[in-house]
């Protein structure tokens, strides 16, 4: 599918109300953070480290220094001490703030734009917790840990100002071997789209793909005559028949699903779609899966 999916009626929201958002979003990302049991266990694989992680027995072939002869002593059997991994790794983020993510088509709902950057700022929360490097792809300076960076990322997000109806994601050289996360609702210029993917694969860059669609975009519950506009209000196309419509922009809709969810198989990426109905917290912990299996 070489075309966006076609233009529907939008709400809007302007750069100032967008920013004005960001705080109680902020405060939404952490609860959803915290609403998440992770497992720390999960994450843990041996390697050099300070934290102690667990004890195992001995084996064959372990050298005699890495025994702990203290805990040794209380039993007949020999134990080495084993440390927690700690090489923090990279994490590259795009969350599309183009105009087509200020979508929403009931006022109840949150627009495209508002759920994706409380999903990323929730995913960015917990790995900032992991102790690991978050960046935005769009940013040139390096991945970085800690609060200090959490802070500046949501800072760049509240500054932006986006005028394209559909957002891309930048081309940059990915940290070799780090780990992606793209969402968006990825209707914007399919190749360009692809040509990141495959930038981002030919480094061992694997993550995940998250794509935020509203209810309506999904149904098209339109009839008779309809005005459709893109968010921009640059195209507008008006119809007497938009019911006809209908199956040819599904048909592409789903192409452009299933063009995804290949691509993400192809190049060892996760796929989800997500509505904007939904709760976020499973897709949180979908997204906290997806980054585990890129390791």
């Amino acid at each position: 599918m070489s075309d966006p999916a076609p233009h529907i009626p939008l709400m809007r929201l302007d750069a100032r109300q967008h920013a004005a958002l960001f705080p109680p979003l902020l405060a939404d990302a952490h609860r959803l953070a915290a609403s998440v049991v992770m497992g720390s266990h999960g994450r843990r694989q041996t390697g050099p480290g300070e934290e102690f992680w667990q004890f195992r027995s001995a084996m064959p072939g372990d050298a005699w220094r890495s025994i702990d002869w203290r805990r040794s002593a209380r039993s007949d059997a020999h134990y080495i001490r084993q440390l927690e991994w700690q090489a923090a790794q990279s994490v590259l983020f795009w969350i599309d703030g183009a105009q087509s993510m200020s979508f929403t088509g009931d006022k109840a709902r949150p627009a495209k734009g508002a759920r994706a950057n409380m999903l990323g700022l929730a995913i960015m929360i917990l790995l900032v917790k992991a102790g690991e490097r978050i960046g935005l792809l769009e940013d040139l300076d390096p991945p970085k840990s800690g609060e200090t960076q959490l802070d500046r990322i949501v800072a760049q997000l509240e500054s932006r100002d986006i005028t394209d109806d559909y957002g891309i994601p930048a081309s940059r050289i990915f940290p070799k071997d780090s780990r992606a996360v793209f969402v968006s609702d990825f209707l914007g210029d399919w190749g360009a789209i692809k040509d990141v993917l495959a930038q981002a694969s030919d480094r061992g860059v694997s993550g995940a793909l998250v794509q935020v669609l509203d209810p309506v975009e999904e149904a098209f519950p339109f009839d008779g005559r309809t005005e459709f506009q893109s968010m921009s209000g640059a195209i507008r196309f008006e119809t007497l028949r938009a019911r006809g419509l209908k199956a040819a922009y599904l048909d592409k809709l789903a192409a452009r699903k299933q063009e995804l969810a290949e691509i993400a198989a192809r190049t060892g990426w996760q796929y989800l779609c997500h509505h904007t109905d939904q709760a976020a917290q499973p897709a949180l912990m979908w997204l906290y899966s997806a980054l585990e299996k890129a390791r």
